[in-house]
Protein backbone atom coordinates (compact mmCIF):
# COMPACT_ATOMS: atom_id res chain seq x y z
CA UNK A 1 0.00 0.00 0.00
CA UNK A 2 0.69 3.31 -0.68
CA UNK A 3 1.29 6.52 1.26
CA UNK A 4 -2.10 8.16 -0.08
CA UNK A 5 -4.02 4.63 0.41
CA UNK A 6 -3.04 4.76 4.05
CA UNK A 7 -4.31 8.18 4.21
CA UNK A 8 -7.21 7.48 2.34
CA UNK A 9 -8.02 4.40 4.97
CA UNK A 10 -7.21 6.41 7.96
CA UNK A 11 -9.32 9.41 6.88
CA UNK A 12 -12.40 7.35 6.35
CA UNK A 13 -13.41 7.33 9.98
CA UNK A 14 -13.01 10.89 10.23
CA UNK A 15 -15.27 11.19 6.45
CA UNK A 16 -18.19 8.99 8.22
CA UNK A 17 -17.92 11.11 11.28
CA UNK A 18 -18.53 14.49 9.92
CA UNK A 19 -20.81 13.21 7.06
CA UNK A 20 -22.82 12.32 10.07
CA UNK A 21 -22.94 15.86 11.98
CA UNK A 22 -23.18 17.16 8.36
CA UNK A 23 -26.45 15.76 7.86
CA UNK A 24 -28.11 16.61 11.17
CA UNK A 25 -27.03 20.18 11.01
CA UNK A 26 -27.48 20.44 7.19
CA UNK A 27 -30.58 23.17 7.56
CA UNK A 28 -27.62 25.06 10.01
CA UNK A 29 -24.95 24.88 7.69
CA UNK A 30 -27.79 25.98 5.01
CA UNK A 31 -28.50 29.30 6.91
CA UNK A 32 -24.74 29.87 8.05
CA UNK A 33 -24.11 30.32 4.23
CA UNK A 34 -26.78 32.25 3.03
CA UNK A 35 -25.86 34.41 5.85
CA UNK A 36 -22.10 34.70 5.49
CA UNK A 37 -23.12 35.66 1.82
CA UNK A 38 -25.51 38.58 2.66
CA UNK A 39 -22.57 39.88 4.98
CA UNK A 40 -20.03 39.98 2.66
CA UNK A 41 -22.53 40.86 -0.26
CA UNK A 42 -23.36 44.30 2.05
CA UNK A 43 -19.79 44.59 3.15
CA UNK A 44 -18.77 44.94 -0.63
CA UNK A 45 -22.01 46.75 -1.92
CA UNK A 46 -23.00 44.16 -4.34
CA UNK A 47 -19.60 45.11 -6.05
CA UNK A 48 -19.85 41.28 -6.26
CA UNK A 49 -23.09 39.73 -6.09
CA UNK A 50 -22.62 37.45 -9.51
CA UNK A 51 -19.82 35.72 -7.72
CA UNK A 52 -20.97 35.58 -4.41
CA UNK A 53 -24.31 34.19 -5.15
CA UNK A 54 -22.29 31.28 -7.43
CA UNK A 55 -19.86 30.27 -4.77
CA UNK A 56 -22.74 30.14 -2.52
CA UNK A 57 -24.69 27.62 -4.81
CA UNK A 58 -21.38 25.72 -5.16
CA UNK A 59 -21.09 25.55 -2.01
CA UNK A 60 -24.58 24.39 -1.25
CA UNK A 61 -24.29 22.00 -3.32
CA UNK A 62 -21.28 20.36 -2.04
CA UNK A 63 -22.84 20.21 1.23
CA UNK A 64 -25.64 18.09 -0.34
CA UNK A 65 -23.80 15.71 -2.07
CA UNK A 66 -21.36 15.26 1.16
CA UNK A 67 -24.59 15.22 3.83
CA UNK A 68 -26.56 12.46 1.23
CA UNK A 69 -23.60 10.08 -0.33
CA UNK A 70 -25.18 7.27 1.76
CA UNK A 71 -28.77 7.36 -0.07
CA UNK A 72 -28.78 5.53 -3.37
CA UNK A 73 -29.69 7.12 -6.48
CA UNK A 74 -27.53 9.42 -8.90
CA UNK A 75 -24.70 11.02 -7.79
CA UNK A 76 -24.77 9.51 -3.91
CA UNK A 77 -21.41 9.06 -3.54
CA UNK A 78 -21.91 4.73 -4.73
CA UNK A 79 -19.54 2.90 -7.08
CA UNK A 80 -20.72 2.29 -10.59
CA UNK A 81 -19.11 0.59 -13.19
CA UNK A 82 -16.85 2.31 -15.18
CA UNK A 83 -17.75 3.24 -19.21
CA UNK A 84 -17.14 0.20 -21.41
CA UNK A 85 -13.49 1.42 -23.45
CA UNK A 86 -13.35 1.56 -26.80
CA UNK A 87 -14.28 -1.91 -28.76
CA UNK A 88 -10.51 -3.52 -29.79
CA UNK A 89 -9.19 -3.01 -33.38
CA UNK A 90 -8.79 -6.02 -35.35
Amino acid sequence: MGLLDNLKAGLGPARDKVSGLAQRHEDRIQHGLDRAARTVDARTKGKYSDRIQSGTGKAKSAVDRFTHRNEPGPGAGGTTTPPAGPPPAS
